[in-house]
C-alpha cells in the first residue's frame, strides 16, 4: 500500500512538472508545433534511461522510492497520450508533413535520449 501511495504522489508531482515544463517551452519557442510535449518526452526518456541504471543498478534503491520516481514521477511527467493527440490534431488541421515530422522526431529523439541515459547511467 505504501508503494502505491508513493507512486501516486510521484505521479502527481510529475504531472505538474510536465504541465509547467511543457507550457514554458511552448511559450518560449512559440508556434503551432508541439515543442513543449516533444521536449518533455525527450527529457523524460533520457531521465528514465539514466535513473533506471543509477537507481536500480548502482544504488539498489528501495522499491518504494524507485517506484515513486520511475513509475510515478516519470510516468506522470512523460505523456505519450498528449503526444498522440498532438500528432492527430496536426494531421487533422492540414499539417500532415508537420505531423509526420513530429512523430518521427518524437520516436527517434526519445529512443536516443533513453539510450544516452542508459549509457551515462552505466558510466
Amino acid at each position: 500500500m505504501i508503494q502505491l501511495i508513493a507512486i501516486a504522489l510521484g505521479g502527481a508531482l510529475g504531472s505538474v512538472l510536465r504541465y509547467v515544463t511543457s507550457l514554458g517551452i511552448q511559450n518560449w519557442l512559440g508556434g503551432s508545433f508541439p515543442w513543449g510535449i516533444l521536449a518533455v518526452n525527450v527529457l523524460g526518456s533520457f531521465a528514465m534511461g539514466l535513473l533506471t541504471m543509477v537507481l536500480l543498478h548502482r544504488l539498489d534503491l528501495n522499491p518504494v522510492w524507485s517506484g515513486a520516481i520511475l513509475v510515478g514521477l516519470l510516468g506522470g511527467f512523460t505523456t505519450f497520450s498528449s503526444f498522440s493527440i498532438d500528432a492527430v490534431n496536426l494531421f487533422r488541421g492540414g499539417a500532415g508533413l508537420q505531423s509526420m515530422l513530429y512523430i518521427f522526431a518524437s520516436i527517434i529523439l526519445c529512443l536516443l535520449a533513453a539510450w544516452l541515459g542508459v549509457i551515462l547511467g552505466r558510466g
